[in-house]
């Protein structure tokens, strides 16, 4: 691999390989959050588990029946705080991926805590988008929000 996953500008070896590789942390809440995107397109879930808070770290088994997907592509669009000198940091981004065919997207906003010198990532919030008037979802349809779920499981009220 020589082109980054989470952006096609910069070179794997140069971005986030270092930091899958164990050789470097991330010194912000953004990078940590692209090397998360980078480890979830090649399907490390060991990266996934280290850089997961301990408060609520998944385990092995919570990626074992884990569904195909084909990340197409990651989209940062705001971050506050989660520079070198913070401890906490959020960073809002759309991931971009397609399962069985199916294009979708991930909409988050995601809380970072840095503690001992490492960030981790705390928990996120699914940014669900506001819902067109003149749009009409119907009940059995996928649910706009990219959820992959039906919209009457997911955000229909």
């Amino acid at each position: 691999m020589t082109i980054c996953p989470c952006n096609p500008e910069n070179e794997f070896a140069q971005c986030c390989g270092p930091y899958l590789a164990g050789e470097k942390l991330p010194p912000t809440a953004e990078i940590l959050m692209r090397s998360r995107y980078t480890a979830y397109t090649l399907d490390d879930y060991g990266y996934v588990i280290r850089t997961s808070h301990p408060d609520n770290r998944p385990s092995e088994k919570d990626f074992a029946d884990e569904v195909k997907i084909d990340w197409l592509g990651l989209d940062i669009l705001d971050t506050a705080l989660g520079g070198e000198d913070d401890r906490e940091g959020e960073v809002e981004f759309v991931a971009r991926y397609q399962v069985k065919g199916q294009k979708m997207q991930q909409h988050e906003r995601s809380q970072f805590i840095k503690e001992e010198g490492q960030w981790f990532y705390q928990d996120g919030d699914i940014v669900k988008p506001p819902q067109a008037h003149s749009v009409k979802v119907g009940r059995n349809e996928l649910c706009p929000c990219g959820s992959g779920k039906k919209y009457k499981k997911c955000c229909y009220k």
